[in-house]
């Protein structure tokens, strides 16, 4: 096993410094403001470039966006990093280029995207990570170095070029941020009918838990809901029930769904229409 280095002890950085240490790696992580972190890991403390950049072979920059280009000037600066490193940094986004100020060390750079949501228990964050799949990005160097990560962490390895990244991190934002929207506006129309704060939460998580294992288990294919079944007169008196955002949402997730359900062509128009505005009431 190596040596890794991780840069950032937000979330991420610290949930994959625990994981990559209970899979066997000496991991130390560094960080501009002190912080207690989860044992065993230690935290070095410093506005600039950690001071064990000699001592490891692979570095992650578990830090914002906006601040990986700058970390990484700072890191060439710094001049601890050489051709032996391997550099990822960890956006979804972003791909090695985000990295370009490290080109000239000779260092493999590329990014490592675990595709998984950080709650804010570190602990709990590294348990769940086995299964979950992580992206990898970069120098051919790089991307054999992060497949093997994702492996040490039982984490499935994919390989993704930097063109399609954009259109992957859209859809791990559909996938992760806004399930969490919808669930806050089923939440207020719950209350809206007269249900407590109490049972709209204990209803909806277990409907967010049933519709996810439907996905685990079935994919597509595991809808279920009026539109599955081709309910007319169901998503009719829906509409008429809301207004403002609240129909606005509903027509447009309504028809996205449409998309992928068969149904014969009276109904299909049907709910087409309804969807779309163009009748109301029936």
């Amino acid at each position: 096993m190596s040596t890794i280095g991780v840069i950032g002890p937000g979330r991420a950085g610290t949930a994959l410094a625990l994981a990559l240490t209970q899979a066997g790696h000496r991991v130390v992580i560094h960080g501009r403001r002190g912080k207690k972190l989860p044992p065993p890991l230690v935290l070095s403390v410093g506005a600039g470039a950690p001071p064990w950049l000699g001592d490891v072979e692979t570095v992650l920059l578990a830090v914002p966006d906006a601040a990986i280009t700058p970390m990484a000037a700072t890191l060439a600066s710094a001049g601890g990093i050489g051709a032996s490193h391997v550099v990822f940094h960890l956006s979804g986004l972003l791909d090695a280029t985000a990295l370009a100020p490290l080109q000239p060390t000779g260092a493999a750079l590329g990014s490592f995207h675990p595709l998984k949501p950080f709650a804010t228990d570190p602990e709990a964050s590294a348990a769940t990570l086995a299964d979950a799949l992580a992206t990898v990005e970069g120098d051919e160097r790089a991307v054999t170095r992060g497949l093997a990560l994702a492996r040490d962490l039982g984490m499935r390895g994919e390989r993704i070029t930097a063109a399609a990244k954009p259109v992957y991190h859209a859809a791990a934002v559909l996938a992760s941020n806004y399930p969490v929207t919808l669930a806050a506006a089923a939440d207020r129309l719950f209350r809206s009918a007269g249900l407590s704060p109490e049972a709209a939460h204990a209803g909806l998580a277990a409907l967010l838990r049933g519709a996810a294992d439907n996905v685990a288990r079935f994919g597509p294919a595991g809808l279920t809901g009026p539109i599955a079944r081709g309910d007319v007169e169901t998503v009719r008196r829906h509409l008429a029930a809301l207004s403002g955002e609240d129909a606005v949402l509903y027509r447009a997730l309504g028809r996205a769904t449409l998309a992928l359900v068969t149904l014969d062509a009276p109904t299909r128009a049907k709910l087409a229409a309804l969807l779309e505005g163009t009748e109301v009431g029936g």
